[in-house]
């Protein structure tokens, strides 16, 4: 991906949504656009107007945390995009060391799929940045099969979203759920600019879905930690969850997720018809294969 122009794009689309009013800027004259002007972003910021010109021609080299912190009360920035912005400037000044990372295994350890078995009231995964599920509990498999059965995504729910037909059903709420699967890569892509794995699932999603690609172009991201999630499982009906995610620090960019209904509600006991049919039919692992190579990594 062109970072300049992943720069250029973000500051534009964040400047474009802010109007006058909302920044609390008197507008003189005729204005042909509702956004704000370069300058009045740059007075709000404290900085010069061709230092913020600079900016968002896409040139973040050797600005400062406290400058891009100025630059995203400007702009109104959320947590999820005030990081992204910061991880745009740190690939813009790559050092050493994130040069030579080591790539992240595609299996996970034994003691990570004890941990997930282990928790057996809630579906429960392990999930990379490039929304490749590498790994389930009993429950989470059965809850997912839809997805983890169709050889076309590869394991790979961006891929479920976007893709597959199945997936307007099995999400409800399928606008939200697109929405929240493109903002998802869209943060991992600021992190990640050098992932050429996940750049390719990019690609190809680009390439095959016009949904993709119009929510792409929005430069929308998200912190995906906890939330609600509505689903249609095609054996036990509409679900509703609550869900929340944690870091594993010795794999970066991989997520747990642990789905939870409220104690006594329909999705509860559908929940738990779900694990008696998971019984009857799945193996006794019910793990999840590993992503294997290709564009999904």
């Amino acid at each position: 991906m062109d970072h300049q122009a992943e720069v250029r794009d973000f500051l534009r689309t964040r400047r474009d949504r802010i109007t006058p009013a909302q920044a609390g800027i008197v507008a003189g004259g005729r204005r042909r656009l509702p956004g704000l002007r370069r300058e009045e972003v740059a007075l709000l910021a404290g900085m010069s107007s061709d230092y913020y010109a600079k900016m968002e021609r896409g040139n973040l080299a050797g600005v400062s945390p406290e400058v891009l912190d100025a630059l995203a009360r400007a702009l109104r920035l959320d947590e999820a995009e005030t990081e992204h912005l910061h991880d745009l400037a740190r690939a813009a000044n790559p050092s050493p060391s994130r040069r030579r990372s080591r790539p992240a295994p595609s299996t996970i350890r034994p003691s990570l799929q004890r941990l997930l078995d282990a928790i057996t009231g809630a579906p429960a995964w392990i999930v990379t940045q490039r929304a490749d599920i590498l790994a389930t509990n009993a429950l989470a498999r059965a809850l997912l099969a839809p997805l983890l059965e169709d050889p076309e995504v590869r394991n790979n729910s961006a891929r479920f979203v976007f893709l597959s037909p199945a997936a307007r059903t099995f999400y409800p709420r399928w606008e939200h759920a697109a929405d929240a699967s493109a903002a998802n890569l869209r943060t991992a892509a600021g992190r990640n600019p050098r992932d050429r794995a996940l750049t390719d699932l990019i690609g190809e999603l680009a390439a095959r879905s016009d949904a993709f690609s119009s929510r792409w172009a929005a430069h929308a991201v998200r912190l995906h930690r906890t939330g609600t999630k509505h689903i249609h499982h095609p054996e036990v009906g509409d679900l509703e969850f609550v869900y929340e995610g944690v870091q594993l620090p010795d794999h970066p960019g991989w997520m747990l997720y642990v789905y939870t209904s409220a104690a006594g509600s329909p999705t509860e006991e559908r929940v738990g018809l779900l694990g008696s049919l998971a019984a009857t039919h799945a193996d006794p692992r019910a793990t999840a294969p590993a992503a294997g190579p290709g564009p999904a990594g």
